[in-house]
């Protein structure tokens, strides 16, 4: 555990000054472990009553906030009774009030007989919906002028998002919620990051004092690579590690066993990646990730509302440029949305491995040619990110092909127009010393009404195999005039070649093979 204090170091300082304020941030990076020990520290120091609450038992209410709230004052009092002295509990009953002020007529009496000025913290307030929240935003706001003797001293609003963003219904509704700022009291919006490096270095050296199990540097490193500091993902790496993996002490924990614990966990779909997945589908998530993973530029006039919804949900990085938020949520998302396809590929994957253990890529790539034109529409169709879906195609062969042995890592390139693979496959020499094969490939569509990509893309691998230290590559470029809308209005006819593997070099001279499908 990292200390609370220290993920929110603002957070209590607000507090104890009477201020109103929002923490948000995705799902399970601390929000609620964070904020529970911030209330409780505050507590113990004797001169407050603060009480962590989740608003979650009056998401069923839906617009019915009079049942919504008397679900949240049910659960106030009920974490009142055991984390609070029985002096600074909340009266019983609560006082009657109209529906339209049950809350303000509670938390006012709470205040007036308090002992202590009350700190609140509402977790999971975006748990209410339409009026419900409304109504409870509303009131907080009326009642802010009467605090500390008679209304909660100090509010936290803690959520996957910024008050401001809040929408009246799930799924995206553009109706706000009648009002620019419903919250317009709050001093402060805090986003709970997610680990640095030296967190995370900070929370494994915890194992190692604990356990006398050290993590290599390397260990480390790859773990916040593969993970970008998502809490969740920091410690489920770790867990897969020592308990899954039954890598025990004193074995020190290699860059190795994190990269496996990553495979293992997105072949698993634990509950935290099986929550992403699910967001896949929604509209406003498309909008964003598509263009994404085909490396094109999203235009739409409501790109901007749909990118801060996503972003808020953890899916994209917060900084430049626009990217999966970490490698394994990347994975994630690109095998899930090529589960279909990959299941469809009937080549068995030790029939491309050559003697020496390598992979044969030349042979892979032709046998994915001949199997693109035979089926490649119908599993295209199959995609719903129809934008790359001739890419996700190709990415699941070689999931089925390297699974389970190697790896495939991914860059997208964003505004470029590619996707840039690099294929790592384990093989041994005659010694029995372990190498690693790599091969680079680019992935590019060529669309109708745009120029022919081929130079283009020679010129962008050439940079890619600068950067991994390689001197050859392939370039696959998918031939989508035809297909969709825009080519319906063109006069391009898609010549129906067989596919080969063109020689050809880069403008500084590395060969590359270049294959048009």
């Amino acid at each position: 555990m990292l200390p609370a204090a220290e993920r929110l170091p603002e957070a209590r300082t607000l507090m104890e000054r009477g201020e109103y304020f929002v923490v948000h941030a995705p799902r399970q990076t601390g929000k609620t472990t964070t904020l529970m020990a911030l209330a409780r520290a505050l507590t113990e120091r004797g001169e407050h009553a603060a009480l962590h609450f989740s608003c979650e038992a009056g998401e069923p209410a839906g617009d019915d906030y009079g049942a919504a709230q008397r679900a949240v004052l049910e659960e106030i009092r009920r974490k009142a009774r055991f984390s609070l002295p029985a002096e600074l509990r909340p009266p019983e009953p609560w006082s009657a009030g109209p529906d339209l002020a049950l809350l303000t007529s509670a938390l006012a009496d709470w205040s007036e007989c308090c002992p202590r000025p009350l700190v609140l913290v509402f977790d999971e307030i975006d748990a209410l919906r339409g009026e419900s929240l409304r109504s409870v935003l509303r009131q907080l706001r009326a009642g802010y002028a009467t605090r500390p003797r008679a209304f909660p001293h100090s509010v936290v609003l803690c959520g996957l998002r910024d008050v401001r963003d809040y929408k009246a219904e799930s799924g995206g509704d553009p109706r706000r919620l009648g009002t620019s700022s419903p919250f317009n009291i709050k001093v402060e919006s805090m986003r709970l990051g997610d680990f640095t490096r030296d967190e995370v270095k900070t929370l494994y050296g915890q194992h190692e004092q604990e356990a006398g199990q050290t993590f290599t540097p390397e260990a480390l490193q790859e773990a916040f690579d593969l993970s970008q500091g998502q809490p969740w993902l920091v410690n489920a790496l770790a867990r897969e590690v020592v308990e899954k993996m039954d890598v025990r002490p004193p074995k020190p924990i290699t860059a190795e066993h994190v990269e496996e614990a990553k495979e293992r966990l997105i072949l698993a779909r634990a509950t935290h990646l099986d929550s992403l997945v699910a967001r896949l589908q929604e509209p406003r998530v498309r909008r964003v990730l598509e263009p994404v993973l085909a490396g094109t530029v999203e235009g739409s006039p409501t790109y901007q509302d749909d990118f801060e919804y996503v972003r808020d949900l953890g899916l994209v990085a917060r900084d430049a440029p626009t990217r999966v938020a970490n490698p394994i949520y990347r994975e994630v998302i690109v095998r899930v949305l090529g589960a279909g396809a990959e299941q469809s590929f009937p080549a068995d994957p030790r029939s491309f491995v050559a003697k020496d253990g390598r992979i044969d890529m030349d042979r892979l790539l032709l046998e994915f040619a001949a199997f693109w034109r035979e089926h490649g529409e119908t599993l295209a169709h199959g995609v719903a990110y129809t934008e790359v879906a001739p890419q996700i195609v190709l990415m699941a062969f070689l999931h089925r092909v390297v699974n389970g042995g190697g790896y495939v890592d991914r860059e997208y390139g964003v505004g470029r127009g590619r996707i840039d693979l690099l294929v790592r496959w384990p093989y041994k020499l005659r010694s029995g010393e372990r190498r690693w094969q790599r091969e680079a490939l680019e992935l590019k569509v060529w669309r109708a009404g745009r120029a022919e990509p081929v130079r283009e893309g020679l010129a962008q691998l050439e940079g890619y195999l600068e950067r991994m230290g390689l001197e050859e590559g392939y370039l696959v470029v998918f031939d989508r005039r035809g297909v969709g809308a825009a080519a319906a209005a063109s006069t391009v006819e898609t010549p129906d070649r067989e596919a080969r593997l063109e020689p050809s070099r880069a403008p500084k001279g590395r060969a590359v093979k270049v294959l048009e499908l």
